[in-house]
């Protein structure tokens, strides 16, 4: 079986588990998807759902967010840690996207990171669930899971994402992503894997090691 067949094979399994594949993250517009993910950043998706509703109550466009007072979103999202930096880019990324995109997020990865705390998997994201282009979104689920499964080979995101946008079909990428995170919540746990429970199991190349280690 090459990777791009098991790749394929993959996304079936997976649609028989996670039928919904859908985005983790609250939000009601694609700028408020932009900001929720960049308070994602080592951060926990339910941490950031509970942050969100004060500061999109308060801020809930570009424009109310770009002429915040930096501190005041310092203590909205405090708890989402790293939150100085955080509320920097938010704020910055807000001004951008009013006065160069009036109002309407790029729809390219390369436009999307040219904005304050944006890198490739919240570009990623963005091109994928608001513009439902061909995405991959190379979080630490996906790297994890990818290479255990044994679809790719490195840890570096970048290298992740460009690989599995080489074997998986264009039109099931993006929720591909939001599938595997869910199973990395629910079955691949990071250090204590279910892999009785697994439904890709026979074609995982983890656990066909696991099992000639035994042996």
């Amino acid at each position: 079986m090459t990777k791009k067949e098991k790749a394929v094979e993959i996304c079936k399994l997976l649609k028989v588990d996670y039928p919904e594949a859908i985005c983790q993250l609250n939000a009601e517009t694609p700028f408020q998807l932009l900001v929720a993910t960049r308070l994602s950043a080592q951060c926990t998706d339910a941490r950031v759902n509970l942050v969100t509703p004060d500061l999109f109550k308060k801020y809930p466009t570009e424009n109310e967010l770009s002429e915040a007072d930096i501190k005041d979103v310092e203590d909205l999202i405090h708890s989402c840690g790293f939150y100085r930096a955080k509320a920097k880019d938010l704020v910055g990324m807000a001004e951008m996207v009013k006065t160069k995109y009036n109002g309407v997020l790029p729809d390219t990865i390369e436009e999307l990171t040219l904005l304050p705390g944006v890198g490739r998997k919240t570009a990623n994201l963005i091109v994928g669930d608001v513009y439902k282009k061909p995405a991959v979104v190379a979080d630490t689920h996906v790297i994890r899971i990818t290479n255990l499964l044994g679809l790719v080979n490195s840890k570096d995101p970048k290298a992740v994402e460009l690989e599995l946008k080489k074997i998986l079909p264009p039109e099931e990428s993006n929720d591909f992503c939001h599938r595997i995170v869910l199973h990395g919540r629910k079955i691949c746990i990071a250090r204590r894997p279910k892999c009785d429970e697994c439904i890709l199991s026979r074609i995982c190349k983890y656990n066909k090691d696991n099992k000639k280690d035994k042996k």
